[in-house]
Formats: structure tokens, C-alpha cells, sequence
């Protein structure tokens, strides 16, 4: 099959891949580089700091993160996104990846080509219902929770996150702590995971970017001994701290899309436990590579299940599910089907014409 042209418009809140977390940055440089990688004609809508095999076009040279005159942050990201609409004719279709939300589908009835978009948060039904006037937008899920929560839209396809297991270390012989990575939010379910490992008598290691709710929810409880906090983790600090956990808990207490930590951890051969909360049971291989429980007791009683399992066959399971080349053989399936004449409906006007050239 012929290499697709293809515009991937990724947030411009930092650089892609990130120099620290991001999840939304690092799913958009994997894909981007497997495109790549499988020969198709990639550009890449970026911040001017970021590092890709694609074309990159950069409207700006830094993102917003980083430089907090670029306000209002919305306006940077649609003009970034208007860019790629404004060039939509090169190209066989535009990939969005909305951080926050899918600005994109302003463009839809004016956009030439096919315009995706892939979400990255839990839509509330207020937004759903809201994206719903434009019925013919293909969505991407990255999980069937996610499907699930976009029902009122059209989903054209469901890929789960990748991970670029060949950067991810198994580590047979961790050392005797657990860990917390991730957002310092009342969702993440961070004093959860205090609690269970201090009911545990073990020592927590947390890492996460300092923001407010560290400040006045978590920082009193850190005491540099049983409860660590470690600081936001580049990318060989996360790896080394997964592989050094006897187990990463996830007792989150909102339900999320995905969670990327989860497939993180378990590539380095290091199991997780997790609350049955979104997608988590779409990710967790139960008693292969984790346990999901469904409160706090539960796992503060069954950890012992969890530091039993193979750290080999986590890691295992781990390249088989979650490899790169697996989300981009579906995402190149999902654009395959997108520019299928005469295309589905939801490539099609209000009126129900084709709205591609031929």
C-alpha cells in the first residue's frame, strides 16, 4: 500500500517527545516516529524545541508550559491546529491530538481532507453532548472505557497507548519501596497510596512535579523517611524508579481513559496495584501482570499477591500488549479505512455528500 501524507498536530504546551512527563506529548512523538518509521510522510505541528524524524512545523519555538507569556494557552493551540487545516490539500489527512479538548471540531466542515481526533481525558456528558452536533467528526478512543464514555459521537476506531518497550529495563531484583508516579491531584489518588503504604509498613516513593495540591495535601505527610518524595522523574530517573519498586500503586480515585503509568511500570517487569477505576481492567492483566481491588482494604491486604508474580512474565506480557508497533499498525488501519471511497458517514457533509476531493 502506498505511504500515506499525513499532518500530526500535537499540543504545544512543551516539546515532543516531553523533557519530563506528559503523556499526551509522549503518545504523539511514538506514533509520529512509527508513521515514520513505516515509511509514511509525516509532519509533525510542534513546538520549534521538539525532536522528530518528521517534518516539523513550528509556529512557536517553546510551549506554554514554558513560557508563561503565551497566554491565552487555547489560542496558541488552535493556531497551531489552524496550520495544518490551512495546509490541509498537502496531505492525505490531519491527526489531532486534543489534550484538553477537540477544538478541532470547529474545523471539521471546512477541512478538505479527513481531520481525527484522538481525546486524552474522560469526557463529561455535558461535552459529549456538546461534540455531538458534529456527528460526522471521527473520534480515535484509546480505550473502550473511553468508547464507552463517547457514546453520542462517532468513534471510528479504539487504540490503546503504546509504549516504547525497548527503552523500559526489566529489573528481576527490585529493592524494597513502592512507588507513585504521576499528577499530584485528589484523582490520582495520591493520599490513598499513603495510606496503604504506611498501613503496609513499607517506604513510598513518590514523583511528580510540584504543584499546589503537594503543597497543601501531601507535602505534611512527607517525612523523608518511610514517605519520599523524589520530584518530577525525566525519562531515565522513571525508568530507574519502576524498576526499583517492589510494586506501583494506582489507588485512583477518578476513573481515567488510560494510564499510561501502568504499562510504564509493568515494562520493567514491576507489577501493579490498582483500584478497579476506568479503564484499569482494560490494562491490567489480572494475576499476570497485577491485581485490581476494589478499595484501599483490599489492597492494603492483598499486596503480598502482588509482589509474588513473575517480574519476567509482567515484563513479557507487557512487550506483547504494549508495544509501539501494535498502536501504529492500528492507527494505520484506522487512516486506511478514513480515506476509503466513497468513506464512511462520518467522513461525509450535513448533507451527506462526500466532502473529499477526488
Amino acid at each position: 500500500m502506498r505511504p500515506l501524507k499525513i499532518a500530526h498536530v500535537g499540543p504545544v504546551a512543551t516539546a515532543i517527545p516531553p523533557p519530563k512527563s506528559g503523556s499526551v506529548e509522549e503518545m504523539t512523538s511514538l506514533l509520529t516516529e512509527g508513521l515514520v518509521a513505516r515509511g509514511h510522510d509525516v509532519t509533525l505541528f510542534a513546538t520549534g524545541d521538539s525532536r522528530t524524524d518528521a517534518r516539523l512545523h513550528a509556529m512557536f519555538p517553546r510551549g506554554y508550559w514554558e513560557d508563561e507569556h503565551m497566554w491565552p494557552w487555547e489560542l496558541y493551540e488552535m493556531l497551531n491546529l489552524a496550520a495544518a487545516v490551512e495546509q490541509a490539500r498537502a496531505f492525505d489527512l490531519i491527526h489531532y491530538e486534543a489534550a484538553y479538548f477537540p477544538i478541532s471540531l470547529a474545523f471539521i466542515r471546512l477541512c478538505p481532507v479527513p481531520l481525527l481526533q484522538t481525546l486524552h481525558h474522560s469526557p463529561s456528558a455535558a461535552e459529549v453532548a456538546l461534540w455531538s452536533r458534529y456527528p460526522e467528526a471521527g473520534f480515535v478512543a484509546i480505550s473502550n472505557e473511553q468508547a464507552r464514555l463517547l457514546s453520542g459521537v462517532t468513534v471510528v476506531g479504539t487504540v490503546l497507548h503504546g509504549v516504547d518497550t525497548d527503552r523500559f529495563t526489566l529489573r528481576e531484583m527490585p529493592e524494597d519501596y513502592l512507588l507513585f508516579l504521576g499528577r499530584f491531584t485528589e484523582g490520582k489518588g495520591v493520599l490513598q497510596a499513603i495510606e496503604v503504604a504506611k498501613r503496609v509498613g513499607m517506604r513510598l516513593v513518590l514523583a511528580a512535579a510540584d504543584e499546589a495540591y503537594y503543597r497543601e495535601k501531601v507535602a505534611p505527610l512527607v517525612d523523608g523517611t518511610s514517605i519520599v518524595y523524589h520530584g518530577e522523574a525525566d525519562f531515565a530517573a522513571k525508568v530507574k524508579l519502576y524498576g526499583g519498586a517492589r510494586a506501583l500503586l494506582y489507588p485512583i480515585q477518578a476513573g481515567e481513559p488510560f494510564g499510561l503509568v501502568l504499562p510504564e511500570a509493568m515494562a520493567c517487569g514491576t507489577p501493579v496495584a490498582a483500584l478497579d477505576r476506568g479503564a484499569v481492567r482494560e490494562i491490567v492483566d489480572e494475576g499476570v501482570t497485577g491485581i485490581v481491588f476494589t478499595d484501599t482494604e483490599q489492597m492494603i491486604g492483598g499486596l503480598d499477591r502482588v509482589f509474588a508474580l513473575d517480574r519476567r512474565r509482567v515484563h513479557a506480557h507487557a512487550v506483547a500488549r504494549f508495544g509501539v508497533a501494535r498502536m501504529v499498525d492500528e492507527y494505520e488501519a484506522v487512516y486506511r479505512r478514513a480515506l476509503k471511497p466513497p468513506g464512511p458517514s462520518y467522513f461525509r457533509g450535513p448533507d451527506k455528500t462526500p466532502r473529499r476531493e477526488p
